[in-house]
């Protein structure tokens, strides 16, 4: 593949108080010919995340044609699973009316240092305004995913909703902190709303060189199969890089991470990192949303696909 970056689209400078900073986990959305809906996850000035969207142009997506601060969700009641934060990974057009949003719940521990599990919302208007499904997470922990149900991207094929998603039950230490260890799993529902408590594994971790992935994103490839684009936690570099596989079912994958071909640039605003990778056919033009150092600190970006 070859990427051209386009840059930062853009960033929060503290407009409010929700927005004070980053701009995570770019998730767009084609709602017209002309206008991507870009959700995404700003956070305060305590570090929690509340969903956003902004509206961007189809044909050149770093004109921003509307920007909606105002949050889609509010952080959960106390103790609830989403209660320290929430950052939107996917959104499903079910219907020109109905929408379902999943996001990852943020919950903080005294024994571990944070749990994430996957909650989900629903729009009855055309994806302006959401409601909480449930105080409860869809994906609640199990006995091999302890810690970590999260980071899900789910494609509607026909009646059936298929998700993969980050899960795990371990942490790891690098350097002086404590890193959680996740690999990705998948599971089916016939709603998009209840979903089974296990998953299947689809990949595991290279030895010695990761400890976790980061949201997948899958798209129908041209010639029938799937394609999955995936951020991979780096040991050594103590940092993301982008990666990405193939797939006949969706169940079993073929890395070929190389191909990706988008990664750090020095001097930029993914100079260390390189992280949380959307793609989006137009039917014109392919583009590439991603965050850069720390986790989108200075905003969200785009990367077209040239020939």
């Amino acid at each position: 593949m070859n990427w051209k970056d386009l840059g930062l689209i853009w960033g929060p400078s503290g407009e409010t108080e929700t927005s004070s900073s980053h701009a995570m986990g770019p998730t767009p959305l084609l709602i017209s010919e002309d206008v991507i809906r870009v959700y995404l996850t700003t956070l305060d000035s305590h570090g929690v995340g509340r969903p956003i969207y902004i509206d961007v142009s189809s044909s050149d997506p770093t004109k921003v044609l509307k920007i909606n601060l105002v949050p889609l969700l509010d952080v959960g009641k106390p103790g609830t699973f989403d209660d320290n934060g929430m950052m939107v990974t996917s959104v499903v057009k079910v219907d020109d009316e109905k929408f379902y949003m999943y996001y990852a719940g943020f919950e903080l521990s005294d024994k571990i240092r944070y749990r994430i599990l996957t909650g989900m919302a629903v729009s009855t208007d055309g994806g302006h305004t959401f409601s909480r499904f449930s105080d409860v997470p869809i994906l609640e922990r199990s006995n091999t995913e302890l810690y970590f149900r999260g980071g899900p991207f789910v494609k509607k094929q026909g009646n059936l909703f298929r998700m993969w998603y980050v899960a795990g039950s371990t942490w790891t230490k690098i350097s002086t902190k404590q890193m959680p260890v996740y690999v990705l799993k998948y599971v089916e529902s016939q709603n998009g709303l209840t979903w089974p408590g296990e998953g299947t594994t689809v990949m595991e971790l290279a030895e010695n060189d990761e400890h976790g992935f980061g949201r997948p994103w899958i798209i129908d490839s041209s010639n029938g199969e799937f394609e999955m684009y995936y951020s991979i936690r780096k040991v050594a570099l103590e940092a993301y890089r982008l990666g990405f596989a193939t797939s006949k079912d969706g169940l079993n994958w073929v890395r070929d991470d190389a191909s990706m071909n988008l990664d750090v640039r020095d001097g930029t605003h993914a100079s260390t990192a390189i992280m949380y990778s959307a793609i989006l056919d137009t039917g014109k033009k392919i583009f590439c949303f991603y965050n850069g150092d720390n986790f989108g600190k200075m905003g969200f970006a785009v990367a077209e696909l040239v020939t």
